[in-house]
């Protein structure tokens, strides 16, 4: 089995489950640190193995496209020992980052022409060709081609942008199915549930998606622009749909309380560049609320920069140093909220699976989401 559910929450549709895969087991719920050219942003392996506790992370087909390139990555045997981890790994398909270059890509129902940001040259993406490269970069898990429809479109592109998704999904099947693994360990492909803030369309394509009984779906073109409780709405529409017996992924979401109220509405796995982005940007998340450290405050407060913290640094570096180290453009600041922020989201995550564990998840969510939203 892919994915086996261990336990569902008697007050929520909360589940904590296991998706196993060749180079490990992930449990579930989980979150993903994002390392989008084949590095999570200021943080060395060793933490993210050891501090961290990262069971699996991902990288961008497009920017590993871009560079190293798929010659590389094959020279290396895969992205898995190019960068030296040997737990799992998930590619998206690069659709979202090339469909955030409206300026300079053209959509067909072929795929997306577009020119490399780096350089300016001018490449293709087809399904064909993304299934050909996430086989090359080496994945665990991959994601369809598909097209990541803006939160504030009118119904009439929705719908467009949704068929066309689904065609090139059949084309992603097809090529994926017809093809073999490059490398000694299994890869399992996810389709993306698209269809913007329309319930019926979101159905549709749940239910389209479901039909194709794959190993796991992705919920994607969420966080984009659209009202949080409308986002709320739509994972409550396709997860109802989507099979019990397979892991939903729901795609570049969020904040701490954004990840605890999709996980009451069944998601079981997430991803989001917010922890590093905004760890580098002087902004740390705990349990006792959010903290801008560039704020004059921490300016002589040499307190621990979490007491409730689980990583080394928020033990061994007081807030008015890393402070200073923010406002003097040190590096080392930029490292150190970055590990804080993925440690509190991974802890975040794992407690969140006890709870469900034990029957309590919606208590406790409810309880604790207020003090996370805080300011301090």
């Amino acid at each position: 089995m892919f994915f086996s559910l261990l336990h569902t929450d008697t007050c929520s549709a909360a589940r904590a489950g296991v998706v196993h895969t060749d180079h490990g087991d992930i449990p579930t719920p989980i979150f993903m640190p994002v390392g989008t050219v084949g590095s999570v942003k200021g943080v060395s392996r060793k933490e993210l193995e050891e501090d961290i506790k990262a069971q699996i992370i991902l990288g961008n087909t497009y920017h590993l496209f871009l560079r190293p390139g798929t010659g590389i990555l094959r020279k290396a045997g895969g992205l898995h020992r190019f960068e030296g981890w040997n737990r799992p790994i998930l590619t998206d398909s690069g659709g979202f980052q090339v469909f955030s270059l409206t300026d300079i890509r053209k959509m067909t129902d072929e795929g997306v022409r577009f020119s490399s940001h780096i350089d300016g040259r001018k490449l293709m993406f087809t399904p064909e060709n993304v299934m050909d490269t996430q086989r090359l970069i080496g994945a665990d898990i991959i994601m369809a081609f598909d097209e990541c429809c803006p939160g504030t479109a009118d119904r009439t592109y929705a719908l467009d942008s949704m068929n066309r998704t689904h065609r090139w999904l059949d084309r992603c099947i097809k090529r994926f199915d017809e093809t073999t693994e490059i490398y000694d360990y299994k890869q399992h492909l996810f389709p993306i549930v698209q269809g913007c803030v329309y319930p019926d369309l979101r159905t549709e394509a749940a239910k389209r998606l479901r039909d194709l009984d794959r190993d796991g779906y992705a919920i994607g073109g969420l966080a984009v622009g659209e009202p949080t409780e409308t986002m709320y709405e739509m994972i409550e529409v396709v997860n109802d749909i989507l099979p019990q017996n397979k892991p939903r992924y729901l795609m570049g979401v969020g904040t701490p309380w954004n990840i605890l109220e999709g996980i009451e509405r069944g998601v079981d796995m997430f991803d989001c560049v917010m922890p590093t982005r905004n760890g580098r940007n002087g902004m740390i998340f705990t349990s006792q609320g959010v903290m801008n450290m560039r704020n004059r405050k921490w300016e002589d407060d040499f307190s621990e920069l979490d007491p409730d913290g689980t990583s080394w640094v928020d033990h061994a570096y007081s807030r008015a140093y890393v402070r200073h180290l923010i406002h003097a453009g040190e590096m080392l600041g930029l490292s150190i909220l970055s590990v804080h922020n993925l440690c509190f989201y991974l802890r975040l995550v794992t407690e969140a699976r006890m709870h469900i564990m034990q029957g309590d998840f919606k208590h406790w969510k409810d309880a604790i989401i207020p003090r996370l939203t805080a300011r301090l």
